[in-house]
């Protein structure tokens, strides 16, 4: 990733777990939405417009998809990482 220019003014931290989700919505006559649920909250991931793509449109998409693979790498990295199975310790 690219370093931020501007300052984070807030940060929002959705911990997975049981229940926790991530499902990609196609429709036939608008963008397609990303939709991570975990639990009560919901995060809808949609493109600037909902009847267009821009070029950044799929830049971030791949972003995306670049940032979800390294972090599912790491998850299992980190589940397989005791002799039990149980993940690393906390």
């Amino acid at each position: 990733m690219t370093r931020r220019r501007t300052h984070r003014v807030s940060i929002i931290n959705l911990n997975t777990g049981r229940g926790a989700r991530a499902t990609s919505y196609p429709y036939p006559a608008r963008t397609p939405v990303l939709a991570l649920d975990f639990g009560a909250v919901s995060v809808l991931v949609t493109t600037s417009a909902s009847d267009l793509v821009t070029a950044a449109d799929v830049d971030f998409a791949r972003q995306l998809a670049r940032e979800a693979l390294s972090f599912a790498r790491l998850v299992e990295r980190s589940f397989h990482g005791l002799a039990n199975g149980q993940g690393i310790a906390a």
